[in-house]
């Protein structure tokens, strides 16, 4: 009996902890996810700059890309996705760190035709200074 009960008190008091946590820094991440997308659909890179940390890790289908990199690519990307739109997310906090996990849908037009694709994305905010900023992230895009 005394067993159960400090196995039972264990497992409580993390998950509370964790949840009160998310409850008031998952917002504000999900705040900042929506502020990429919005700022990737609008091609603007300075509102993108402000999120990414400098030492940014991309990882897009097994090829790894620095802040500069990722920022060029968007820059030059043909055909540029006119619409991101962030799908099913969960935010999991752990002390000044969250991580993003969910899907996303872009569709781009090219030669007249809209062209849908559906990621899934895994991503790490660091609060560094009291500001939250993207330090990794990887996507992959879904089979159909």
């Amino acid at each position: 009996m005394g067993w159960a009960l400090i196995l039972v008190c264990a497992s409580f008091f993390p998950v509370r902890a964790q949840e009160s946590g998310e409850g008031s820094i998952a917002p504000s991440i999900l705040v900042l996810e929506h502020a990429w997308f919005d700022g990737e659909s609008r091609n603007d890179n300075r509102a993108l700059d402000r999120i990414f940390d400098n030492d940014l890790v991309y990882i897009e289908d097994g090829r790894i890309m620095t802040k500069a990199e990722y920022l060029l690519r968007l820059k030059l990307a043909t055909p540029h996705p006119y619409q991101v739109v962030l799908e099913a997310t969960a935010v999991r906090t752990f002390g000044s760190t969250a991580i993003v996990v969910g899907t996303y849908r872009e569709k781009s037009l090219k030669g007249g035709k809209t062209s849908p694709r559906r990621w899934r994305f895994l991503d790490t905010w660091v609060n560094k200074k009291g500001s939250w900023m993207l330090v990794a992230a990887g996507s992959s895009l879904q089979s159909k």
